[in-house]
């Protein structure tokens, strides 16, 4: 079960996160997967939404460097 959910919050997590315009879209698209992402998987919603900002940001920027 622990399995199919992490499935399920990995799906959210790339199926929302994207990159914004600005650096307050791409938090908020990232801080939303993590947030969703972590309450599938029963995890804590403030980290989830913290490392989802986080971690958008920084593809955001990497990403936006490769093109």
């Amino acid at each position: 079960m622990q399995k199919s959910k992490l499935i399920v919050g990995l799906a959210l997590c790339a199926g929302l996160a994207a990159c914004g315009d600005t650096p307050t879209e791409q938090a908020l698209y990232g801080g939303s997967a993590g947030l969703l992402t972590s309450l599938v998987v029963d995890g804590d919603p403030v980290v989830g939404a913290a490392a989802g900002a986080a971690g958008n940001l920084l593809y955001c920027k990497v990403e936006k460097t490769c093109n």
